[in-house]
């Protein structure tokens, strides 16, 4: 067995996904650079670096090559992430790729380390812990650091940073162009749909910069995972593979019960002229966030933040909900939402 683990990779094409990421991307390939090129001690591997740009306005590509990338620069009129992991893996030459957004920083020995899963040749897919770089800068930095965090074992998806099959990858057609987001999602459950396994390990793998510092950053990235559930959900659910169909439709109950229960609050507060049925309805949203907080215990020892991921995870179904609603009145109309960004350069 072991044999056949120390040969499941000989090259490692890294594909870096970014748009005018500036000091972000420069650090991102670096840490590709300095990663350990040994399969778990063993036998080295050759890696590939290819940087893939999707319209920058900055230094972004010129900063690329002079780190020893090989650059893609694509000018679509339409830009996505999928767009532009699909040129790259389609101009690597490894028999795996590792996909990376140009935000993060990767681990020096993930890759060494979690090639070990591929040694099973149904395993398509590797991917390990996400976590903020700077979880302590802002109060949704603080809280969104968790929504990275997943238990190891067998999955339903991976994110952005993962290491793919490159054989997978061709069998699948690659990442769905159309969608601005959920892609990699989307292509998970194709891929698990044909029978094959994605694989969550329990490895440190990137470090990411959100950077985000306005409620309006975070409103924008909630609309878009929005958008995401709704287009995702709405492939698969005339097929025998549903996939986030309950997401979707789980969101749009919670805000519709929310909403009504708020209603309700006000206005009986207002006929009666007593403030007791608003005090009700306000304790009964800080036993919701407290159940939360007490589901998510195992992410975090720090109450604190566990309060606050807790309203995070009530907040945030008002902008999921919109971008579900954005996605619905778009696709009525026969139109394509671009791309939503949230980030500064």
């Amino acid at each position: 067995m072991s044999a056949v683990k120390q040969n499941v990779c000989s090259k490692l094409s890294v594909v870096v996904i970014g748009r005018n990421e500036g000091a972000r991307l420069e650090r991102c390939l670096n840490s590709v650079r300095a990663m350990r090129r040994g399969t778990w001690g063993v036998e080295q591997f050759e890696v590939e670096l290819i940087y893939v740009d999707s319209g920058s306005n900055d230094d972004s590509v010129s900063k690329a090559k002079r780190l020893g990338a090989r650059t893609i620069a694509l000018t679509p009129l339409r830009p996505t992430a999928a767009l532009g992991r699909n040129a790259g893996w389609r101009a690597a030459t490894g028999e795996m790729v590792l996909f990376l957004d140009g935000d993060t920083v990767v681990d020096k020995n993930f890759a060494a380390e979690a090639m070990r899963e591929l040694g099973d040749a149904n395993v398509v897919c590797v991917w390990g812990h996400r976590r903020e770089m700077f979880p302590h800068a802002t109060i949704f930095n603080r809280v969104l650091d968790l929504d990275w965090m997943y238990k190891p074992g067998p999955a339903a998806f991976c994110g952005g940073d993962a290491i793919f099959r490159r054989s997978a990858l061709e069998e699948a057609g690659g990442f769905d162009e159309s969608l601005i987001a959920g892609e990699e999602p989307e292509m998970c459950r194709r891929m698990i749909a044909a029978g094959k396994r994605i694989m969550h390990v329990d490895l440190a793998m990137t470090q990411h910069d959100l950077a985000m510092r306005s409620f309006g950053q975070y409103w924008a990235r909630a609309l878009r995972a929005g958008h995401a559930y709704a287009e995702v959900s709405a492939r698969f659910e005339q097929g025998p593979h549903t996939f986030w169909s309950a997401e979707s439709r789980s969101n749009r109950l919670h805000v519709l019960s929310l909403s009504l229960v708020i209603i309700a609050g006000v206005a009986t507060s207002a006929w009666i002229r007593s403030s007791l049925p608003l005090l009700v309805v306000m304790g009964l949203l800080f036993a919701m966030v407290l159940r939360t907080a007490w589901k998510a215990r195992w992410k975090s020892a720090n109450i604190i933040t566990l309060l606050l991921y807790g309203i995070h995870s009530h907040v945030q179904q008002l902008p999921i909900w919109v971008g579900q609603m954005r996605y619905a009145r778009n696709n009525r109309r026969g139109r394509r939402m671009g791309i939503v960004e949230y980030k500064q350069s």
